[in-house]
């Protein structure tokens, strides 16, 4: 393995509204992906040897964040910095600087991807550049940062979000950095965006390069590629706790789902399909949940139908209710 021990920077200063009502009780770095929190999950992709520290950027529940992570038994050592206002990608990271040396990797806080740090890294060393950004390969890249790479990967152009006609590159930014510590030196104090403010300068000045890889890529912020991200993380057996049953993860006790995770305590009489059920979760007869995430202790009546709802925690769904799409 290429490399000494760096710190890890996870910038996850959002209060997660595309995953609401979840995330009004449980900030998203703590939402539990299988058997290990979504931070873990975007973590896991560093080789554990090289892991220092994980330095989480955050800004809403840190407290709970915090707490979590002094009690958890995981292989890290976990340091907040709290954003006390939203500061933009690069002001968070750059909220970081005073405790930050050397190499370090830095990541968004809801990226799962089968992305080899410790490949991307070796890369990295042989360049002689201030960061490396992992690239990803999609057919509309529109809604993304586009990156323009060489035959040696220096990254040449960089533009967030390009209209179509702007198009240069289908690789985008995959939300995952290498970066020497230099480039403290170049981001101003305050609300500034690593993409827009950051990359491009240093693209121009040829410390840039960019590492393509194969594989899966996914922004587990939506309820939509946060099923992506269950479904991945199972056919991946990115797990060690809990076992495969019908395409689902069961996390103690066997019930009936299909390609679905189901957290301990949980009790189906009716029938669930493409779904997360937290713990303490029941679907009583007659009700049919699919494409849902089902908060903690919640509970979906009898005869209910859902299709591509979120419901809170704790919440009762009463009986017979239909629904598809929104919240509850």
């Amino acid at each position: 393995m290429v490399g000494t021990l760096m710190q890890v920077v996870v910038l996850a200063g959002g209060i997660g509204s595309r995953l609401r009502p979840w995330t009004n009780d449980i900030p998203k770095p703590l939402l539990p992906m299988l058997d290990a929190t979504l931070l873990e999950r975007v973590v896991e992709g560093v080789p554990p040897e090289l892991v220092d520290e994980v330095v989480v950027a955050g800004g809403y529940k840190v407290e709970m964040i915090r707490k979590y992570f002094k009690e958890a038994n995981v292989d890290f050592d976990v340091r907040i910095v709290p954003e006390d206002k939203p500061l933009g990608t690069g002001g968070a990271l750059g909220n970081c600087r005073d405790i930050i040396s050397g190499r370090f990797a830095c990541f968004n806080g809801d990226v799962v991807s089968s992305l080899s740090v410790g490949d991307m890294l070796k890369q990295h060393n042989s360049m002689n550049v201030k960061g490396t950004l992992a690239l990803w390969e999609v057919e509309d890249p529109t809604r993304f940062g586009i990156v323009g790479l060489n035959d040696s990967r220096h990254i040449t152009q960089f533009k967030e979000k390009p209209k179509p006609e702007e198009v240069f590159s289908n690789l985008i930014n995959a939300g995952s950095y290498l970066l020497e510590d230099d480039v403290f030196d170049i981001m101003p104090m305050g609300k500034h965006s690593l993409e827009r403010d950051i990359f491009p300068v240093l693209a121009e000045e040829g410390s840039l390069a960019g590492f393509p890889f194969p594989g899966y890529f996914i922004d587990a912020g939506t309820p939509e590629s946060w099923h992506q991200g269950i479904k991945k993380c199972i056919e991946e057996n990115r797990f060690k706790t809990g076992r495969v049953i019908d395409g689902s993860w069961h996390q103690s006790n066997q019930t009936t789902a299909k390609n679905s995770m189901v957290q301990s305590g949980c009790n189906i009489a009716g029938q669930v399909f493409e779904s997360t059920l937290l713990k303490g979760a029941i679907i009583k007869s007659g009700a049919i949940v699919s494409n849902c995430l089902i908060g903690e202790n919640a509970i979906v009546g009898n005869d209910a139908n859902l299709t591509n709802v979120v419901v809170g925690h704790g919440v009762t769904v009463p009986p017979g209710h239909i629904q598809s799409e929104g919240t509850i």
